[in-house]
């Protein structure tokens, strides 16, 4: 069975005590290959992590990544996504409504009087909406994420 190793952590070790790769493999009785291929992020073997962890004089369960952790940034990292993607959204309604300002009116001041009053009236509340989705969507996300 592959367990998926922390290999951010086990680099950082690795380098924090000065060690080459060699020696790593060597302290650990492993490959060289194979610690690069660790180092890498690919997966590990029990008995390789089983002997890293003897290097580095610490439980096995230390270099792999808790799957919680993991799931918690995956779910972080779309929320961030979100929040981006509707707040861009939102301010390319506030400049199209910008631009509706400006033509509403050029249109009223060609016809004389306010014609476009509804039409400016209804799509100030449709930005509106969508403005309050997209404080909604950054509560939902920022509660979500703490």
């Amino acid at each position: 069975m592959a367990y998926k190793t922390d290999a951010d952590k086990i680099k950082r070790w690795r380098e924090e005590r000065h060690w080459s790769q060699e020696h790593l493999a060597e302290l650990a009785g492993i490959g060289l290959r194979t610690v690069q291929r660790i180092e890498n992020g690919e997966q590990a073997s029990r008995d390789s992590l089983t002997a890293l962890a003897a290097a580095f004089n610490v439980e096995a369960i230390a270099l792999v990544i808790d799957p919680e952790i993991e799931a918690t940034g995956i779910v972080q990292r779309r929320n961030v996504k979100v929040r981006a993607g509707a707040r861009l959204v939102l301010w390319i309604h506030l400049a199209a409504y910008g631009l509706g300002l400006v033509l509403f009116t050029a249109i009223c001041l060609a016809a004389g009087s306010f014609v476009m009053k509804w039409a400016l009236i209804w799509w100030t509340v449709g930005l509106s909406a969508h403005a309050a989705i997209v404080v909604t969507i950054e509560l939902i996300t920022r509660y979500m994420d703490e």
